[in-house]
């Protein structure tokens, strides 16, 4: 091998790295990004619901995880309290709504998604 051919090589697996590391990346879509692409919005009741349509894998991926936390949270709240889980979940929203940074989408009564 030449030295053209090394520094050519090393360039290839390099520029693959980096592809693999975008991608990594990207498909690890954090809720921050979301709220602030539009892609997720913050409901009435405590979870996380897409705003448009036939979201990504990614994005259901992100909202399961994200809402299957939540519930956890909002059942052991509730034994804790001695309510009932929609009560919490109530609360919960309404926390979330108010926390909601402006620009970012909230679900409103109807269901309709408006921007905070």
């Amino acid at each position: 091998m030449t030295t053209k051919t090394t520094i050519f090589t090393g360039f290839k697996v390099f520029a693959l790295l980096l592809t693999l590391i975008f991608s990594i990346s990207a498909s690890a879509l954090e809720l921050k990004d979301a709220k602030r692409n539009g892609l997720v919005g913050e409901t009435l009741t405590g979870y996380l619901a897409a705003v448009k349509s036939n979201p990504s894998a990614d994005i259901k991926a992100l909202i399961d995880d994200i809402n299957s936390k939540r519930k956890a949270r909002y059942e052991a709240i509730a034994k804790d309290i001695g309510k009932p889980i929609s009560t919490v979940e109530q609360l919960a929203g309404q926390k979330a709504i108010n926390k909601t940074l402006p620009g970012n989408y909230i679900q409103s009564v109807d269901g309709s998604w408006k921007t905070k």
